[in-house]
């Protein structure tokens, strides 16, 4: 069985600031017990030259970043291949193990699911709304296994609130904390979890004030959900900040303004041995320098809207960034 790419990222981001390791359909779909290769990102290896293989998980995001990465350490002289697989908890001990070399990574997602496989489900959160710290929680968690996380970027994929444009122009909110001070009353279409998470109802009546009648148990981001909010059967929607179907359902975003989300900053994580140079970091800090939570939303809206190809789009953005030398 398998999901929808939407889906399979909008659950990512619900279950791991939750705090669980399982992320087996969350990603990709319910199956899959080994590193699957696929066709995108592969070059044939020329002599002397080093091969590198990068994963992907089975969402559209993860999938172009695959395929930018591919792009600029091809450009840097490296043969890739691609690797896309189902859940974290297989492409991390490949990570490991060198069975892959270069995976996209969001900070505050690995940092947490490193916490709980070293220090057990119950271990206190390492995981914060500052990016600094979160990155050097996750630093000191993965160099013992032989990983080393390369610098974050401004990128973020976190999850986030919307509401109509007409709610919020209507009530005239930008922020989550202006709809605290609205004191509307909104039902909230989220999954069964949101309320038990900190991140989600609880985290949204304690640091924003925000009165909350119920949850409609809807797939998160899904559209479904999203009808419901558009329809005004619910009128708040938890999501992620690189949503790219918002627009079509007349919704946005309230910034998150007191930063009860944690850092789910993009960057790169590399198996030291095997892909810890520093002329890989350099080829990959390209991307990570100009890379913004703007641009994954576009990137996501041209393969999920649009329907044109990851390597396409990838192949697209690299040229339109000049990130390529040759």
């Amino acid at each position: 069985m398998t999901r929808t790419p939407r889906r399979a990222r909008t659950t990512r981001a619900l279950l791991t600031v939750a705090g669980v390791t399982a992320l087996t359909a969350g990603l990709a779909g319910c199956g899959g017990d080994s590193l699957e290769k696929s066709g995108g990102g592969e070059s044939s290896t020329k002599a002397g030259q080093q091969s590198l293989v990068i994963g992907s998980a089975s969402f559209t995001e993860s999938k172009v970043l695959a395929e930018i990465y591919a792009g600029l350490l091809k450009d840097a002289g490296y043969s890739t291949s691609i690797k896309t697989v189902d859940a974290r908890e297989l492409y991390e001990p490949a990570l490991e193990k060198g069975q892959i070399d270069v995976v996209p990574e969001y900070a505050a997602t690995l940092a947490e699911f490193l916490n709980k496989k070293q220090n057990g489900k119950d271990a206190p959160q390492v995981a914060s709304a500052d990016a600094e710290a979160t990155v050097k929680a996750l630093r000191e968690l993965a160099e013992p296994r032989g990983l080393t996380v390369l610098d974050a970027g401004r990128a973020v994929d976190q999850n986030a609130f919307a509401v109509t444009a007409e709610f919020a122009e209507k009530h005239q909110l930008k922020t989550l904390s202006e709809l605290g001070r609205s004191k509307e009353r909104v039902k909230l279409a989220a999954g069964d979890e949101c309320s038990q998470r900190p991140f989600c109802r609880p985290g949204l009546e304690k640091t924003y004030g925000i009165d909350i009648a119920g949850i409609d148990p809807l797939e998160v981001g899904s559209t479904q959900a999203k009808q419901a909010v558009k329809d005004g059967k619910d009128q708040l929607l938890l999501t992620t900040t690189t949503d790219a179907t918002l627009e079509q359902f007349g919704l946005v975003l309230l910034q998150d303004d007191k930063k009860l989300q944690n850092s789910d900053n993009v960057l790169p994580v590399v198996n030291a041995k095997k892909a810890g140079s520093q002329k890989i970091a350099d080829a990959l800090g390209k991307l990570s320098r100009v890379l913004t939570t703007a641009d994954l939303t576009e990137l996501n809206k041209k393969v999920d809207a649009q329907r044109l190809k990851p390597a396409d789009v990838a192949a697209q953005y690299l040229k339109e960034k000049k990130l390529l030398t040759k």
